[in-house]
């Protein structure tokens, strides 16, 4: 009997849904600095939305029917925004030369839009909304393979 043929346990459900509520509100705000405010994106903030977008689609079609092969899908995605917003996390802070970085017109990468609390740019909320992502779609992999 293949594992996939096995219903799932539906106690994966409620962090599937965590994950699309943190998706869902990330591309909200990433629309409301970009139209309502307009705050130009940069090119790291660009391919942050695109791994990010996706998932406020994918991930409901994993939850009705529950599906775990929603998570092969919606990883891989998490994973690469991760990387790209670590990758920018890092070059504002410095650490990554400035030289690296992939702006070359229109909004550099390095530029801080909005700071709040002294410590909360964009990248480090995308940085966070990736990583709450990531933990609770493994976090649903481990109760749905129960």
């Amino acid at each position: 009997m293949k594992a996939d043929s096995i219903a799932p346990s539906p106690a994966g459900w409620t962090p599937l849904f965590g994950a699309w509520l943190v998706a869902a509100s990330s591309m909200l705000g990433a629309l409301f600095l970009g139209e309502v405010m307009e705050l130009p994106p940069c090119v790291l903030c660009w391919w942050q939305r695109i791994a990010m977008f996706p998932l406020v689609l994918i991930l409901p079609a994993g939850m009705f029917p529950l599906d775990r092969s929603v998570i092969r899908y919606a990883l891989p995605l998490t994973l690469a925004g991760w990387l790209v917003a670590l990758f920018h996390v890092l070059l504002v802070a410095g650490v990554i030369p400035e030289r690296i970085q992939p702006c070359s017109r229109g909004v550099s990468c390095k530029e801080i839009q909005i700071e709040w609390f002294g410590f909360l740019t964009i990248p480090t909320l995308s940085l966070i909304a990736f990583t709450l992502i990531a933990g609770l779609l493994l976090f649903a992999q481990h109760r749905m393979s129960r």
